[in-house]
């Protein structure tokens, strides 16, 4: 497939865009500063910044793609803005997707608006780290955003409560709106495998419309 990146060289977007790259897929990167992308025949780098402007911005680096994978952070966990800058970002690709007529969105999602209970989500339990309140909070408002969505065809991957570097195993459980724990109570997937299971859902859609997440 021919896809576009958004945020190809941030935390999770380095693993995507290799997991990518090795099913042979053609990728076009987006990140601020291209500079430390690999030389790879199916990549293409573009510089950008998705600052929650104008939609045509966003129009003109995804047109012609069959999909386009968001990874999108603004500016970094410590930017006192990142909640606003992020809900005002992803509602400019939103629009630029629309715009371009590119019809799938998969969207690197955040695991706070997991559920442990019913309407009980991460995010809204008690020693939630402060640091990350607003970038989850944020997440949670583009979902359901998303939910809203009449035109895309969207997908939100939402990773267990510790996305942590490790090793590429290829095996890993699906579930839904709640949180997946395992047999010690522990939420955990590798970023490497997450990236595997975004782009399985990439090549096989099975999540139109929806949430997934994935854990061990």
């Amino acid at each position: 497939m021919n896809i576009v990146l958004i945020g190809a060289t941030g935390y999770v977007g380095r693993a995507l865009l290799q997991e990518a790259l090795q099913r042979g897929h053609r990728v076009t990167a987006i990140a601020r500063d291209t500079a430390g992308l690999p030389a790879h025949d199916g990549l293409s780098a573009k510089a950008a910044t998705i600052d929650g402007g104008d939609a045509a911005t966003v129009a003109a680096l995804v047109r012609g793609s069959d999909a386009v994978i968001a990874s999108f952070n603004a500016g970094g966990w410590k930017n006192p803005n990142l909640g606003a800058e992020t809900v005002a970002g992803y509602a400019q690709i939103i629009a630029g997707l629309k715009q371009a007529d590119v019809p799938r969105l998969l969207v690197v999602g955040g695991a706070g608006s997991l559920e442990i209970a019913p309407g009980q989500q991460v995010l809204d339990q008690p020693g939630f780290p402060a640091e990350y309140r607003d970038g989850a909070e944020a997440m949670r408002s583009v979902l359901n955003t998303l939910r809203e969505e009449q035109t895309l065809d969207w997908t939100f991957l939402s990773p267990a409560a510790h996305l942590v570097p490790g090793e590429r195993t290829g095996r890993y459980r699906i579930g839904g709106d709640q949180l997946l724990v395992d047999a010690q109570g522990e939420s955990n997937i590798s970023v490497q495998d997450y990236a595997v299971a975004m782009i399985d859902e990439l090549e096989q859609p099975a999540h139109s419309r929806k949430r997934f997440t994935v854990a061990y």
